[in-house]
């Protein structure tokens, strides 16, 4: 199993979130303490009840008794405001650090997301971020009252009784020796409890969305993943089971020592009570007080155990807020002018970078936490080409080849690696991010719906859009007259990843939902090959709609995209091996008519191409 420390400075770091909670802090501190001091007044009370019995006082009786009840009803008071207190700070903080590492996620790199499961990222938002919130809170009433009440008793009962005070501290150390043992301990079981919550939660994302539960009704894999959940959930099981028994053993080990001097006080204490040596009643109290320290002492003695997991959950969540945000706006950036684009790729080099910053072990599921040794992956080799505004120009090739690669990098979710990619003359690493997000409308091949109703992922491009802005778009993009038929209309939910939608409705909504934003280039995978007649016919007219008078960019495979395409690059291997029409392409008789010929288009019309 592998041991995890906790890095020097998590600690300092973490307390920088306690800071707009100082008030609040310093109120729950005042209440736990003045708890703590009401509490230690119980076993004084009891003692002194005792004697005043044997005295038969009974005035004393009554008055001490009352004094115990109210002391009772403003205990109860000061804990449920130090609860409501607690709470409030606890939750305040669960919020931000949720709020910063969702923010933070949310500008990471995409290279960030292709390497980390989902279910281990959310994981971090869920499981450590409460883990991490106990610190100020919990752990806070625990160092006060419990280290308050520890104070208080042994000064009352040296007070009381030096002799049995220095019994009782004889067997302190006993405790620092058991804590010295679990905390060497704890933090790998710790870190190994949070790593193996976040392998099971992994796996429930993976298999609990409709598509991942397709693919296992489809190979019958049931059985077989419940066996592996069993493993996973087997995993949690284990260590926590671990963690259960030194937590346990710990407090029965105090439990025992406590039990033993507290015999030994009743002992002696009773028989020189008996010989007239000492008030019962102070045994009593002494006996008490005992329990008033043991009680705290095993609280503190668990305080490194339940430090280290706060801390282990820090360090877990400032994993990933150190990981560098991707392509921020630079400094001084500026907007792409507006109006009809111009689209220029200029010897353009670029790699897939590397695990480096891009990738966070532990989140990987690599347990051992062995540093990354892949390198980074050239794609794309000397790529030059430029678009005229209201020109389409289609890319070809094999899988592989970088067609998808080129169109992330005129959108800029990669930056290249040399050479440049500009819009209207602007560099797209100098363009304001906002600029460039209206500017440039982009489909993938693999469209992505939220579970939402069909207005709302179309107001995903533009939340101002009103019902018959979206009308529009519907209508250009061939499915108004199927949202009409729909009983719920535009407020028709389209499940997880839009699975209640046919592939050809998916793709005509994600055209819909691009042409709300009036972009003035488009870039997009045509994947129509896998749609029967009626429906592919639907979705090139909406591909018509969606690439009239723009800048288009597409990665074409169908016959009707390429012969309207002003240029055709044809790639192979990241470099453009081939360019030019249709027609001159043919006429080559190179690359490009291969392609043809190999029914590297549809079949239905691969023939037809290659007698043109």
């Amino acid at each position: 199993m592998l041991q995890h420390g906790v890095a020097r400075g998590t600690a300092r770091r973490a307390v920088r979130y306690a800071g707009p909670y100082r008030g609040r802090l310093t109120l729950l501190i005042t209440v736990v303490v003045l708890d703590a001091l009401l509490a230690a007044s119980v076993p004084l009370l009891f003692g002194l009840i005792v004697n005043a019995i044997i005295a038969k006082n009974h005035g004393q009786i009554v008055g001490l008794a009352i004094g115990l009840a109210a002391v009772a009803v403003v205990d109860q008071l000061f804990g449920v405001t130090s609860v409501f207190l607690s709470a409030r700070i606890g939750q305040g903080i669960t919020f931000d650090l949720r709020s910063a590492v969702y923010q933070h996620i949310q500008e990471l790199p995409l290279a960030f997301f292709t390497r980390t499961p989902t279910g281990a990222l959310m994981s971090r938002l869920d499981n450590d971020v409460a883990g991490a919130q106990q610190a100020f809170t919990d752990l806070t009433s625990v160092v006060v009252s419990n280290g308050l009440i520890l104070v208080v008793s042994l000064a009352v009962m040296f007070v009381l009784s030096w002799q049995f005070a220095l019994l009782t501290l004889v067997a302190l150390p006993v405790g620092g020796l058991i804590v010295r043992f679990v905390r060497t301990r704890v933090a790998g079981l710790s870190w190994a409890n949070l790593q193996a919550l976040s392998n099971m939660s992994t796996h429930m994302s993976e298999r609990f969305n409709v598509g991942g539960a397709l693919l296992v009704t489809l190979f019958g894999r049931r059985h077989e993943e419940a066996r592996k959940f069993d493993r996973l959930s087997g995993g949690v099981r284990d260590v926590q089971v671990k963690m259960a028994v030194y937590a346990r053993s710990f407090s029965a080990i105090l439990l025992v020592v406590s039990g033993l001097v507290t015999a030994l006080i009743f002992g002696w204490g009773g028989v020189l009570a008996a010989n007239g040596t000492i008030k019962a009643g102070t045994v009593v109290a002494l006996a008490t007080y005992l329990g008033r320290i043991y009680g705290p002492l095993i609280s503190l003695g668990g305080l490194p155990v339940d430090v280290v997991n706060a801390l282990v959950s820090f360090e877990r969540l400032f994993e990933v807020l150190d990981v560098p945000v991707g392509l921020s706006e630079r400094p001084g950036a500026i907007d792409i002018p507006p109006g009809p684009a111009t689209v220029l790729v200029d010897d353009v080099d670029f790699a897939y970078p590397g695990p480096e910053g891009n990738s966070i072990p532990s989140l990987e599921n690599n347990s051992e936490g062995e540093p990354r040794t892949e390198s980074e992956t050239t794609v794309l080799t000397d790529v030059s080409f430029d678009i005229a505004p209201g020109q389409l120009v289609a890319l070809l090739g094999h899988t592989g080849a970088g067609k998808t690669t080129i169109s992330y990098l005129i959108r800029r979710l990669y930056d290249v690696t040399s050479g440049s990619v500009s819009i209207n003359g602007v560099d797209v690493r100098d363009a304001t991010a906002r600029s460039l997000q209206n500017c440039i409308g982009m489909v993938t091949q693999d469209v992505h719906l939220f579970h939402d109703t069909i207005r709302a992922n179309l107001l995903y491009a533009r939340p101002d859009a009103s019902d018959e802005d979206l009308r529009r778009v519907l209508g250009e993009a061939q499915l108004l007259s199927t949202v009409d038929q729909l009983p719920d209309g535009l407020d028709t939910l389209v499940g997880d990843r839009g699975f209640r939608l046919s592939g050809g409705e998916k793709q005509r909504l994600a055209l819909a939902r691009m042409m709300l934003g009036t972009p003035s280039v488009v870039v997009l995978d045509e994947a129509t090959a896998s749609l029967d007649t009626a429906t592919e016919q639907a979705v090139q007219r909406a591909l018509e709609a969606a690439l009239a008078g723009r800048t288009s960019l597409v990665i074409a495979h169908r016959l009707s995209t390429i012969r309207r395409a002003n240029l055709i690059l044809v790639l192979d291997h990241g470099s453009i091996v081939e360019r030019g029409t249709h027609d001159e392409l043919l006429a080559l008789d190179g690359f490009y008519a291969k392609l043809c010929a190999g029914s590297f288009l549809d079949p239905r019309e691969s023939a037809d191409l290659v007698t043109r």
